[in-house]
């Protein structure tokens, strides 16, 4: 049994990591400093700083987190043997969450500044490729069949471009048509 000492420090570091990606998600890159993640959590900047002594060590623990929640978000809330329709859906939502827009963020300051694209570029092919793996398992897809492994993809690549499209403008309405139209098309090529 952890120490009360360590369960503290780890619900702290949890904590921070937390409105680390909630900032980035409401506030960009820009705004999201140490101070202003570490009053979102509720410590002070001493205590954040403990825990990760730089912007880049917080920033990239969030990262990781954020990459790894991404990838858990997939792998929860669908039934043992889903409808094409619900596992689409799940995938817009993927691409429509907090998640997704706290990455956005990331790729966003990545583009620029390569240090952070060494971080990002990572982690973003692992969850790439989970959430691929998913996809095909989700949907219970034979990818030794031509085509499959790309429409599963474009499946993927879709849902992202709804949820940038979702950024700036409540776009949930449209997505659903898409997305739904998208699954009736899925299901016959999967057929």
């Amino acid at each position: 049994m952890a120490e009360p000492r360590q369960d503290r420090s780890r619900v702290t570091r949890q904590r921070l990591l937390e409105a680390a990606v909630d900032c980035l998600a409401e506030v960009g890159w820009t705004g999201s400093t140490v101070s202003v993640v570490a009053e979102r959590a509720g410590v002070s900047r001493g205590a954040a700083q403990h825990h990760f002594p730089t912007r880049e060590d917080l920033f990239t623990a969030a990262i990781d987190y954020v990459a790894t929640e991404r990838v858990n978000s997939l792998r929860s809330g669908l039934p043992a043997a889903p409808t094409v329709a619900l596992v689409v859906e799940a995938i817009g939502e993927m691409y429509a969450g907090k998640l997704f827009k706290a990455a956005l963020q990331l790729w966003v300051a990545a583009a620029s500044d390569g240090q952070l694209r060494d971080q990002v570029v990572p982690l973003e092919t692992r969850v790439g490729r989970e959430a691929h793996r998913w996809a095909v398992e989700a949907l219970g897809a034979d990818e030794s069949r031509p085509g499959v492994r790309e429409v599963v993809q474009a499946t993927l690549d879709m849902a992202r471009g709804l949820g940038l499209a979702n950024l700036l403008t409540d776009d949930s309405k449209r997505r659903s048509r898409v997305l739904a139209e998208w699954a009736e098309v899925l299901e016959r090529v999967l057929a």
